[in-house]
């Protein structure tokens, strides 16, 4: 059956924000050294999927042991899109292939983004980077990804077998595999011996 629907993450697919978002996290947290911020830096590197928040909490409940509330959790997320908001601003970030495949196929296919980012902050971004005409939704955190992509599906009618998900991350995979549809790795080698569609370039890519 031919693919209709392609649901894009957002950060390492669509925009090249990873590097941004870990100088985010290392200056929201700079009252702490190198040695103690690692973990989360690496957690955040393996997961880029996940939104913020978990982040967060994962920094105080597990690398450091101790627990924080929601409210705290939010001061640092505010601090954190400050800090990363104006880089990802800067259009020179997208990943040109991607952009160049979407505005391209944006007759051909029914786009959509699920996001680990702030929804909000989100529809902001590709807003201001001239790309959210090409998309029929974006959806971000704080709603999980698995419950993103349901929601999508739900809302659209999509059949299982005319949907894929294009992602760079442990967390795009599961999405895809919870939802039961079809995954396709990009932009990260450590997903290939786990995905059997890797995209080397978008210039390659066929359905």
């Amino acid at each position: 059956m031919m693919i209709k629907n392609i649901l894009f993450d957002f950060d390492g697919v669509i925009i090249d924000s990873m590097p941004i978002k870990t100088a985010g996290f290392r200056k929201i947290f700079d009252e702490y050294d190198a040695e103690t911020v690692k973990p989360l830096l690496d957690f955040h590197n393996l997961n880029g999927g996940l939104s913020r928040y978990v982040k967060i909490k994962y920094f105080f409940e597990d690398v450091l042991g101790t627990p924080i509330e929601d409210i705290e959790i939010m001061r640092y997320a505010n601090r954190f899109s400050e800090i990363v908001k104006e880089e990802l601003n800067n259009p020179e970030h997208l990943i040109a292939e991607v952009v160049q495949f979407i505005r391209d196929n944006q007759e051909n296919f029914n786009f959509h983004i699920v996001s680990g980012a702030d929804e909000q902050e989100l529809k902001y971004l590709c807003e201001q980077l001239n790309i959210a005409q090409y998309f029929k939704s974006i959806h971000g955190s704080p709603t999980h990804k698995n419950e993103l992509v349901k929601q999508v599906m739900k809302e659209n009618s999509y059949l299982k077998t005319e949907t894929i998900l294009i992602g760079d991350s442990i967390n795009d995979l599961e999405a895809a595999e919870v939802n039961e549809i079809g995954f396709y790795a990009y932009n990260n080698a450590d997903l290939r011996p786990l995905s059997t569609n890797y995209i080397e370039t978008m210039a390659d890519f066929t359905l």
